[in-house]
């Protein structure tokens, strides 16, 4: 069996400078807009979104509870304003 070599020296391999490209592949979107947009498209409406339930809370859901306030802060408060408390 002889193996046979083929001398490539006389061939060029294709140049990227040298290839002619179609225009119908240089035609398309840019993938760093196509990830911008789609970043940005879910960024908005979340944001749209939480301002959407935060509305519809602010109307339906009832007023916080204001937590009841110590005999002894009251106590305080009627002190500073001079008013005796009660019992004394």
């Amino acid at each position: 069996m002889e193996e046979e070599f083929v001398d490539f020296s006389d061939r060029v391999p294709p140049n990227i400078n040298r290839v002619k490209i179609n225009d119908a592949e240089i035609k398309g979107f840019n993938p760093g807009l196509i990830v911008l947009l789609v970043v940005g498209g879910l960024l908005l409406t979340f944001l749209i979104g939480n301002y959407v339930l935060y509305t519809y809370a602010q109307k339906t859901l009832p007023p916080k509870k204001k937590k009841p306030i110590s005999k002894k802060k009251m106590k305080k408060e009627k002190l500073k304003q001079g008013i005796s408390a009660p019992g004394e």
